[in-house]
C-alpha cells in the first residue's frame, strides 16, 4: 500500500466516525516518521508552528502546525479567500522560508487583546 493510499484510509476513517481527529492525527505523524526514517526524499521534516497564547492565564488559545510542504497549497487557498494577501508575492516569501533555518519568525505581544502570537518553523 502506497503512503498516499494510507493517508487517504486515515482521513477516510475519521470521516466516517471509526477514529477521532486526534487518533488520526497521531496516525499520520507516525506515517510521516515512518517516511522520515526510510529517508524519504520529499520528507523535509520541517514545520511551521503558529501559537496564540492567553497572556493572563498562559493557557493555549490556538496552536496550528503546517508541514512546510503544504504550506504552498495553504496560501493558494488562503490567497482566494482573503483578499486582502490577493497582491503579495506568495512564492517569493515561501522560497525565502523554506530557505531559512530554523527558529523564530515572528512573536507579537497584544496587550489590548491579551494574547501573545508566535510563529516559528522547527
Amino acid at each position: 500500500m502506497t503512503r498516499d493510499t494510507e493517508r487517504l484510509r486515515i482521513l477516510k476513517m475519521i470521516e466516517a466516525g471509526q477514529i477521532t481527529a486526534e487518533q488520526g492525527l497521531e496516525l499520520l505523524r507516525a506515517l510521516q516518521e515512518a517516511e522520515e526514517a526510510e529517508g524519504s526524499p520529499s520528507s523535509a521534516g520541517r514545520w511551521l508552528r503558529i501559537r496564540v497564547t492567553d497572556m493572563a492565564t498562559g493557557r493555549p488559545r490556538v496552536h496550528v502546525n503546517v508541514p512546510l510542504r503544504l504550506l504552498d497549497l495553504g496560501l493558494r487557498i488562503g490567497g482566494r479567500l482573503a483578499p486582502e494577501i490577493a497582491g503579495l508575492d506568495l512564492r517569493k516569501w515561501l522560497e525565502q522560508l523554506r530557505a531559512s533555518g530554523s527558529g523564530k519568525l515572528v512573536e507579537v505581544l497584544d496587550e489590548e487583546e491579551g494574547e501573545r502570537v508566535e510563529i516559528t518553523v522547527e
